[in-house]
């Protein structure tokens, strides 16, 4: 896609009133109009926690708010209706519709069951700690509301490797199934981190993968997605996203786009497991994340020439989504990371205005996170999502080259598009745009500083203040309201 860009659509502590489905209805032609391609949608099934259920506490996969089960018929966002009117006046848009899978685990089950067990250390999910134990867990799913609708998989103990918390003894430890092992394939934090939370699915089992395929199609069919977020990858088989994916592919005859979270701050992690899926998915760019986090805190001392080292929109830029934050890097999360106010502008411009990678723009971000009192970017996001789709096209010469000042340049044959930051004090960069445009006048249309002329080589110098950033076009070109 030229130039594309997705949103997601949600944060953490969004209100369950109004329904999102609806605003996202009604928001669509904005979204279309301010360049956004692709929406990335929350997790749409029932949860745990019912209407209050981010999405992520899964309960039933075939639940998309339309049965009564924990305690109401609609999920946090809605009811199905909304949420596929949603997605029809999205496609209506020539927006592309990002679905949130979570497949990891379960939980919210409908009945117990008693059966053997191990406990397993915390720091090593491969050591098994005493004797085997007769303990009391939460794994019988039958979804009793739902009367086999859709499906008639009902889920026991047979199908989960493993649990944290035994009923009888209300320990809240990491239990290992008897007859069972932790999947393969996986991250290997804690000696292997198949297991995050909930009853951790077994993909080892396959009359699992089996559902687990056929619930895939019916989600196809119900939704007519145009692509796929896949959650907690790391902690779930490689081999079974991989064939998953085939199937969802074949199924839908469409090259169906794919994007995991591999939380790692690592890229040869990011880089093995691309491997191991044969490419057939694309990441976020987590350590490119940390980067923007760590300049941000880093009061100038940072070397910028190095922003993209050791990331994976550098080592892969066509396998990589690159974000500024998200719902799990936001103020009160577990992963927070939050990337200070003042280098929100220079870390955006460094997704949305360059080359490489499939940037995301964040709804708290955008539309700011009233839980943390965080403010709207709204203005500043306009701005360079305007720019991304109208000017920043074509090659791309960069300027990495000082410790606190960068730069790079888009398109000198046709519009150019001159991006410089620092984090620090500020300066000039002398930057080649054209020969042809010698002696023509370029103005600052970010941050409004002093017009460059560009000298009879070709080359202009290149000026931003501290701590900011400036981007040049020819004098007049670019008209912003």
């Amino acid at each position: 896609m030229k130039n594309g860009v997705m949103m997601q659509y949600f944060e953490w502590y969004l209100s369950h009133q109004p329904h999102l489905w609806k605003v996202l209805k009604e928001d669509a032609k904005h979204l279309k109009n301010i360049g956004i391609s692709a929406v990335w949608m929350p997790p749409a099934f029932k949860g745990i926690g019912g209407k209050q259920d981010v999405g992520y506490g899964v309960y039933d996969v075939y639940d998309l708010g339309e049965f009564d089960a924990k305690g109401t018929i609609c999920t946090k966002y809605g009811t199905k209706d909304e949420y596929l009117e949603a997605i029809q006046t999205l496609h209506d848009e020539g927006i592309d519709v990002y679905c949130d899978i979570v497949l990891n685990h379960k939980m919210g089950a409908d009945a117990n069951e008693v059966i053997k067990a191990h406990e397993v250390s915390q720091t090593n999910k491969n050591q098994i700690i005493g004797d085997e134990e007769t303990i009391e867990v939460a794994t019988i799913f039958n979804f009793p509301s739902r009367h086999d609708k859709y499906s008639d998989f009902h889920w026991n103990y047979k199908h989960f490797s493993g649990i944290d918390y035994d009923i009888i003894t209300k320990s809240g430890k990491t239990f290992l199934f008897q007859d069972k092992e932790w999947n393969k394939e996986v991250d290997d934090e804690n000696g292997n981190f198949d297991y995050l939370m909930g009853a951790d699915v077994d993909f080892s089992v396959l009359e699992v993968v089996e559902e687990m395929k056929k619930w895939g199609n019916w989600y196809y069919d119900i939704t007519k997605l145009d692509g796929v977020r896949l959650d907690a990858v790391k902690h779930i088989s490689a081999s079974f996203y991989k064939d998953w994916l085939k199937n969802l592919r074949n199924y839908s005859r469409r090259d169906l786009f794919a994007v995991g979270e591999y939380w790692h701050g690592e890229l040869n992690h990011l880089l093995n497991y691309l491997n191991e899926v044969d490419y057939q998915l694309s990441l976020f760019d987590v350590p490119l994340h940390y980067h923007f986090h760590e300049i941000s805190h880093a009061n100038g001392n940072y070397d910028m020439s190095k922003i993209f080292e050791g990331t994976l929109v550098k080592a892969s830029p066509h396998h990589a989504v690159t974000f500024v934050d998200n719902h799990d890097t936001q103020p009160s999360q577990g992963l927070q990371s939050w990337v200070e106010d003042w280098f929100k502008p220079l870390a955006y411009a460094l997704i949305l205005l360059r080359q490489e990678g499939y940037p995301c723009v964040f709804y708290g971000d955008y539309y700011g996170i009233e839980y943390s009192h965080i403010e709207s970017k709204r203005t500043l996001l306009d701005q360079l999502l305007y720019l991304r789709n109208h000017y920043a096209i074509g090659s791309q010469d960069d300027y990495l080259d000082d410790y606190n000042i960068i730069g790079w340049v888009r398109n000198k044959e046709e519009q150019p598009l001159i991006c410089i930051m620092s984090d620090s004090e500020g300066g000039t960069k002398k930057m080649f745009v054209g020969k042809k445009y010698e002696g023509m006048i370029f103005e600052d249309v970010y941050c409004h500083k002093s017009d460059v002329m560009i000298d009879s080589d070709g080359f202009g110098l290149f000026e931003c203040s501290s701590g900011n950033l400036s981007i040049y076009m020819v004098k007049g070109e670019f008209q912003w309201n």
